[in-house]
């Protein structure tokens, strides 16, 4: 039986720390509310009522921006969420629970203004300059995307990978039983088979999903990646389907970009997820290329993209239906926070407008909760938990 066997059917919550509970200020601006991770304490009650068994953590470490992307201290809890202390808490409340925690775990990249890039930036033989890649030192470094305020970490580079395989071992003795990895697909393969074979001498139980995603990835920032056949693919352009499986053997699963493709076109075409023949042999033929050791994790939406709701026009029965036939597949599954309170964005998401995915993290409204469409919600779980067993 494989090590990770207990998330084979695991169901997931979503946690933004920042908008989830405890916030302060309820305006949805790009700034810290003040959600924290007291407040995700203070609902395990809630995790347990839901029937989920994993909660997935936003990044919780030191960093400029509410959502936790922007690292400023990779070793401290930023003093907006709380401390080590109260991570420590959550962790220990939850397993005596049963449940699971998982976190976001950010390799790629750090803010500009860690320390270890402006001293990289200062001196020109700093200890840190080979930990970034410099094309033009110190005004031009290669970035996650074109992000110029997140300078990429030259993970090949021994002390910066050791580094942070550390800081990953680091959170992962508090208790922690894996991570979500941001952009896997910024590190090197060959950064990912150092990273497995240590984290997993030490956490053989612990899992490792890893954010695979190239939608609408320009193939000028291919070369910022760390994938296979840089070239190949900047000539022929990128199935999401091959660079998923691409990580098989390196990391424990991906989250399933393909298959929620499949299920947001077909919801915008009108198609029956229940009944339609065409849909299922799709996602027969799609999981069909899976390999049995291979976590496929299914979603209807996260934070950095349209609520799955606004695809189905407010329709709430659509997305209950879509939730079951995530259900039914046998993986496991996400739910965004908010999602099972009927919540979605008028406004897509605009990449070319500053903080337009503000739409998709509004602080969860704990005194508008659509009880009816909840127990909905919590039945479809419970039946699949009845089923499981």
């Amino acid at each position: 039986m494989s090590t990770t066997e207990w998330f084979r059917k695991a169901l997931i919550y979503q946690v933004f720390i920042d908008r989830f509970n405890g916030f302060e200020k309820t305006e949805n601006k790009p700034e810290f509310l003040g959600g924290n991770l007291n407040g995700v304490i203070g609902k395990l009650d809630y995790f347990e009522s839901l029937g989920i068994n994993v909660i997935w953590l936003s990044p919780f470490y030191e960093s400029l921006n509410y959502h936790g992307y922007h690292i400023t201290d990779f070793k401290k809890v930023d003093p907006h969420f709380g401390s080590k202390e109260d991570l420590q808490r959550l962790i220990h409340e939850a397993h005596k629970r049963g449940l699971y925690v998982i976190a976001d775990f950010v390799p790629n990249h750090c803010s500009h203004e860690h320390p270890f890039f402006k001293d990289a930036c200062q001196h020109r033989h700093s200890k840190y300059y080979d930990w970034f890649i410099f094309e033009h030192w110190p005004d031009t470094y290669r970035c996650f995307l074109d992000f110029g305020e997140l300078p990429k970490l030259n993970l090949n580079n021994v002390g910066a990978r050791d580094y942070m395989i550390n800081v990953a071992d680091y959170w992962m003795s508090l208790g922690l039983d894996g991570f979500r990895i941001d952009h896997a697909i910024g590190p090197s393969h060959k950064f990912w088979k150092v990273f497995r074979k240590r984290m997993k001498a030490k956490y053989p139980h612990a899992v490792f999903i890893g954010e695979v995603w190239c939608e609408g990835l320009e193939k000028k920032l291919i070369k910022t990646t760390g994938l296979r056949n840089k070239t190949l693919k900047r000539k022929f352009g990128i199935s999401q389907e091959g660079i998923q499986l691409e990580y098989h053997g390196e990391l424990d699963g991906v989250l399933d970009f393909a298959l929620n493709k499949m299920i947001v076109e077909a919801v915008e075409n009108g198609v029956d997820l229940l009944s339609s023949k065409k849909l299922k042999s799709k996602i027969k033929k799609h999981f069909k290329r899976i390999p049995s050791d291979y976590h496929m994790v299914t979603f209807l939406d996260n934070h950095d993209m349209n609520r799955f709701l606004s695809h189905c026009k407010g329709d709430v029965q659509i997305m209950l239906q879509a939730f079951e036939l995530l259900l039914s597949l046998g993986h496991p599954v996400v739910i965004y926070y908010g999602t099972e309170n009927c919540t979605y964005n008028r406004s897509p998401i605009n990449g070319s407008i500053p903080h337009s995915d503000l739409a998709v993290r509004e602080p969860m409204d704990w005194n508008a909760i659509d009880h009816e469409f909840l127990e909905g919600f919590k039945n479809l779980i419970t039946k699949y938990r009845t089923q499981a067993n």
